[in-house]
């Protein structure tokens, strides 16, 4: 099986600006939002939501739609940006 591609896509960049965005709208810090995250269990270090932030890391998922539960906005909202056209 040939190895998967790490590169993170136009959507990927666009869900990981628009988590930073909303994050600090919401006056949280990395560390808050990752522990919210966690408690809806699905363990997520502040490390680990610096790495998406910053396009180090994929957003998978599972992470999108947790992120967007603890952000308290749809997953459609990561995916579109806070500004969808």
């Amino acid at each position: 099986m040939a190895a998967r591609s790490l590169e993170i896509g136009s959507a990927g960049i666009r869900a990981a600006r628009t988590i930073e965005i909303l994050r600090t709208e919401q006056d949280l810090a990395q560390r808050e939002l990752a522990e919210r995250v966690t408690v809806l269990g699905h363990p997520m270090s502040n490390t680990m939501l610096s790495r998406i932030e910053c396009t180090q890391r994929r957003c998978d998922v599972d992470d999108l739609v947790l992120i967007a539960e603890a952000l308290r906005v749809s997953p459609l909202v990561l995916l579109q940006g806070p500004n969808p056209l």
